[in-house]
């Protein structure tokens, strides 16, 4: 296997996570250790405020109210006081516990840019054991590739964390025609309940949208973060003639002619409308949502999404 160049950035090394054997992937795991690191270290400095990791639960200062607050953390009573809406600001806990739910059903075997849906997915998990793993914090994760679920106990040190990318990327694939169940991962990391935490759900929320309720349930004990992971087709197609298409989580074959313009704007429109959905359900559950796409520098995409984090959690609005 021929390395990727490093001017083909972080998504073209995952690429090639799809066919290397283990020897293979374990360096292709060590170079993208190298560039998380370099890449993100700097971001994490002090304690977790404002960070991926969200507020914390010990209750702190009060300030101002800015627009893009969490409304649940309104003061009331300097509120009153003051007539002047504040907040009620929050210490970073000392210890986190980090879990991922990370989806490699079938449709994530699926990538006709830099690399597969499921390789980004793995990368953005590798990017979150980094970014909170450090001081004693333990990472874990449940992991659903649509015929089978793996729970892999939240444990610290960085052993651990390579072992379960490891285990991650070595994952069978399922076959084609099974439809992953996010929703019953969602309820299995709830079961047994856990202390007060840090949820990362990595998926591209393909399907059903009945993961919404155990997400929103999820969400009241815990910070959630929803990393959507996309491909640049599943909101546009090419004009490149007749297409076969197939739908990997129910096997059934679609035959299109893109040549056509108006199928073309009818495709993106639907995608867009699905994609505002999904969005809208996020919100809805309360998890914080950043997208990742096969076809961008995703680690770019996580450092803008955790510089904004710490924009909003020191007094800005997030955008």
């Amino acid at each position: 296997m021929t390395a990727p160049s490093e001017a083909a950035g972080p998504a073209a090394r995952a690429a090639s996570l799809r066919d290397a054997g283990p020897a293979e992937a374990a360096a292709v795991l060590r170079r993208l250790e190298l560039t998380i690191r370099r890449r993100l270290d700097g971001l994490l400095q002090g304690n977790h405020l404002g960070l991926i990791p969200g507020p914390g639960s010990e209750p702190g200062e009060s300030r101002d109210y800015h627009p893009g607050d969490d409304v649940r953390r309104m003061d009331w009573a300097v509120t009153a006081r003051t007539t002047v809406p504040h907040v009620r600001q929050t210490i970073a806990d000392r210890e986190l516990e980090t879990w991922a739910v990370v989806d490699l059903s079938p449709s994530l075997d699926f990538g006709t840019a830099r690399c597969e849906k499921r390789d980004l997915a793995v990368a953005a998990v590798a990017a979150m054991a980094h970014l909170t793993g450090k001081g004693g914090n333990r990472f874990g994760a449940v992991v659903t590739t649509g015929e089978t679920l793996h729970r892999f106990p939240a444990q610290a040190g960085r052993v651990h964390s390579t072992a379960l990318l490891r285990k991650l990327v070595a994952m069978p694939r399922s076959e084609k025609g099974r439809r992953g169940d996010l929703a019953a991962t969602l309820e299995a990391l709830q079961r047994p309940p856990r202390r007060r935490g840090f949820a990362v759900v990595v998926s591209d929320f393909l399907g059903d949208q009945d993961w919404e309720r155990p997400m929103r349930a999820l969400a009241v004990r815990h910070d959630v973060l929803a990393v959507e992971v996309l491909d640049p087709v599943e909101l546009g197609l090419p004009a490149v003639g007749l297409l076969t298409l197939v739908d990997p989580e129910s096997g059934k074959l679609l035959e299109v002619q893109t040549g056509k313009k108006q199928l073309r704007e009818d495709y993106a429109a639907a995608a867009s409308e699905q994609r505002a959905e999904i969005a809208a359900s996020l919100r809805r559950a309360g998890a914080s949502h950043l997208q990742l796409r096969t076809d961008r520098d995703w680690l770019v995409d996580m450092v803008r999404f955790v510089v904004a984090r710490r924009r909003g959690a020191s007094g800005g609005a997030l955008r």
